[in-house]
C-alpha cells in the first residue's frame, strides 16, 4: 500500500495542476465575470433601472498580454504632480523595493511591491538614467508594462551634496531631542530618507 501512495500522489498531482492554474488580474479582460452576475442579478430584481456602473466600466480595456515575451519593457513612471516617463520603452528597471532591488526585465511576472527611498535605474542600450524615489508602489504587469507610482522623483544629477548632509545632521538633532511618538517618527523619516540620499549620490 504504501509502494502505490507516491504513485497515487503523483497522479493527483499532475492532474491538478493541469485542470487548475490561478489567473493574474492582468490576464482577466477588463469586465469581470462578477460585473455580469450583478448586472443580470439586478435586472431581475430592478427591470426598469440600469444597473449602477462598477468601477471596471471606468477602465480603458487592458491590453491584450503578448504570447511571446517582447524585447522591451513599457515603463510609466507618475508622480501626483507629473507624468515624468510616459510609455517609455526600455531593456530593463531595477527599482528600490522593501525587499531589496527588484530588476524588472520584459516578461516579468506580474508583482506589486512597495517601494522604500532610494534609486530607480532606467536602462536604455548603454544608457543609465537614475532618479531618487522617496517611496511609492511599482505595478509590474503580465503584458511587460511597468506603472512606478512615487511621491517624489528627482533626478541624481541634480542632487546637492551638501544640502544632503545638511538635512542628514538637522533630522539627526531633531530624532534625538524628540519628545513626543510623533516627533520621533517625522524625524526617523527624515532621517531615513536623508541616509538614502547620501547612499545614493556617494556609492
Amino acid at each position: 500500500m504504501l509502494r502505490q501512495g507516491s504513485r497515487f500522489l503523483l497522479t493527483r498531482a499532475s492532474a491538478s495542476s493541469t485542470s487548475w492554474r490561478r489567473l493574474f488580474s492582468t490576464d482577466l479582460p477588463a469586465e469581470t465575470a462578477g460585473d455580469s452576475k450583478f448586472n443580470d442579478a439586478w435586472k431581475k430584481l430592478i427591470p426598469n433601472m440600469d444597473p449602477p456602473k462598477t468601477p471596471s466600466a471606468y477602465m480603458s480595456p487592458r491590453p491584450p498580454t503578448p504570447s511571446t515575451i517582447p524585447s522591451k519593457l513599457t515603463v510609466n513612471l507618475v508622480l501626483p504632480y507629473d507624468s515624468v516617463l510616459a510609455a517609455k520603452e526600455v531593456d530593463m528597471v531595477i527599482v528600490p523595493a522593501t525587499t531589496g532591488q527588484m530588476g524588472v526585465l520584459p516578461g516579468h511576472v506580474a508583482t506589486i511591491a512597495e517601494l522604500k527611498p532610494g534609486v530607480l535605474s532606467v536602462h536604455e542600450g548603454n544608457d543609465v538614467t537614475k532618479y531618487f524615489l522617496s517611496g511609492g508602489f511599482a505595478f509590474v504587469h503580465a503584458n511587460s508594462v511597468a506603472d512606478i507610482i512615487a511621491v517624489e522623483a528627482t533626478p541624481l544629477d541634480q542632487i546637492d551634496p551638501n544640502l544632503v548632509q545638511k538635512g542628514l545632521a538637522d533630522f539627526q538633532q531633531k530624532l534625538n531631542s524628540a519628545s513626543t511618538d510623533v516627533e520621533k517618527a517625522e524625524a526617523q523619516i527624515g532621517v531615513d530618507v536623508h541616509s538614502a540620499l547620501n547612499a545614493a549620490i556617494t556609492g
